[in-house]
Formats: C-alpha cells, sequence, structure tokens
C-alpha cells in the first residue's frame, strides 16, 4: 500500500529545495500553497505575473487589501521592498530568463520532461493557457507539483503526452503525492519516496520502467545532478 502525502505537506517539502536568494513564480492552483512554507529567514523572492515582485504569503483574518491578488485572482501580501510593474514588464521578466524557478502544476509530464497543464482537449473544456507557456520556456528551471494519479486512477507521468503540450522538456522535476521524480536522459528516476511507497509500486502505478535513485547511487542520479547544475 502507498503513501501519499497531503498538499500542504508537499508544498513545504518544494519549499525546503528553493535555494536562498532565488526569484521564484508560483502557478495557479496548489503551487501557491508553496508560499505559506517558505524557511524562515531566506531571501526568496515570489514574483506573479499579474505584476508584482515580492509578493508575500496570504493574508491573516481581518487583513484582507482587496488590491493585492496573485494570477489566480487569490489575496495575498507583499514583503518589504516589493515592487508592482505593468503586465507586458511581468512577462517580459518570464520570457526573459529573469526567473530562477517555475513550480507549475500538470495534467501530464512525459519521461522527456514535455509538460501539458493548459487542456485536457476534453468535449467542453474551457481552455486556459494563461501564462504557462511563457513560464515553462522562460524560467531556469520549471518543477511540477501535482498528485501522481488523477481521479481516475490514470497516472499524469506517462511516457508521451497525449494532451497539448505546454512547453518541449522543459521539467526537470516533479514533486507527487507519493515521490519525486527526476527527469533524466533515461526518463524517470525516483529520487525520493514519502512513507510506505515502494519503487516497484510506484511502477505499477505508472506503468513506467522508473529508474531507482533513491539511495544516490545509481548512474541516473548522478546525471540529473550534472543537468541541474548546467
Amino acid at each position: 500500500m502507498t503513501t501519499r502525502i497531503d498538499r500542504n505537506a508537499l508544498a513545504a517539502r518544494i519549499a525546503a529545495d528553493i535555494e536562498d536568494g532565488a526569484i521564484v513564480n508560483l502557478g495557479i492552483g496548489a503551487p501557491t500553497l508553496v508560499a505559506e512554507h517558505l524557511p524562515e529567514g531566506a531571501e526568496i523572492i515570489l514574483h506573479t505575473e499579474n505584476g508584482m515582485l515580492g509578493m508575500g504569503a496570504a493574508p491573516r483574518p481581518g487583513a484582507l487589501d482587496p488590491d493585492l491578488i496573485n494570477a489566480g485572482k487569490q489575496a495575498v501580501t507583499t514583503v518589504a521592498g516589493a515592487s508592482f510593474f505593468h503586465h507586458a514588464d511581468s512577462f517580459a521578466m518570464m520570457r526573459g530568463g529573469h526567473l530562477d524557478l517555475c513550480v507549475l502544476g500538470a495534467y501530464q509530464v512525459s519521461q522527456e520532461g514535455d509538460l501539458a497543464n493548459w487542456s485536457t482537449g476534453g468535449e467542453g473544456s474551457i481552455p486556459s493557457v494563461g501564462g504557462a507557456m511563457d513560464l515553462a520556456i522562460g524560467a531556469k528551471r520549471v518543477v511540477v507539483m501535482t498528485d501522481l494519479l488523477t481521479r481516475s486512477g490514470e497516472s499524469k507521468l506517462v511516457a508521451e503526452c497525449a494532451y497539448p503540450l505546454t512547453g518541449v522538456g522543459c521539467v526537470s522535476r516533479v514533486y507527487t503525492d507519493h515521490a519525486v521524480f527526476d527527469v533524466t536522459p533515461e526518463g524517470f528516476a525516483v529520487v525520493e519516496t514519502f512513507g510506505d511507497t515502494t519503487v516497484d509500486e510506484l511502477r505499477a502505478l505508472t506503468g513506467l520502467a522508473l529508474t531507482d535513485a533513491t539511495t544516490g547511487t545509481a548512474p541516473a542520479a548522478e546525471q540529473t545532478l550534472e543537468r541541474s547544475a548546467g
């Protein structure tokens, strides 16, 4: 039986990996939870595509400012030194390689690092690409926060995306409620599991030939570190 962690625990896990001094965009939906778990004292600057640099966490009860929202129209706060700017300038930051990290949600991620997160192509679905394509290609590093399985039990990690792509070969790591996966030249490598989850169980859930890099000695783990450093 696999072990799942909840979204707040997963957000905290992602926050722990963000380097001090990084400029980070948190995608709409679950990734916004990362803002609530940033290490105390760390200088991590949050960017939101609707025109703010220096975004803070959600406001305390009774302290909401209706003029301060993120790209998902959620109420946020500012930190000391925050700045506001035109939407076009915000997209120039995104497209120009000025963001160190972007955390996005996903419908599917392929073992080549392709991302599909704006449309399932289903009948009656409302496509909502927003700035995801700009972020996926413009950020220096893109990671995904998502459940491993859909509500119907299908894996979101796939050999090849069946949905319209947001970006090609852009994802370097996927954080899921079951485990953390790196994208390597050999496909997905499991770098961390949660609770009692095993790599064999993850292989059964995804239908993929996953590399076990949880010991830190597999060649895939070394290649991933080299790729991230580059």
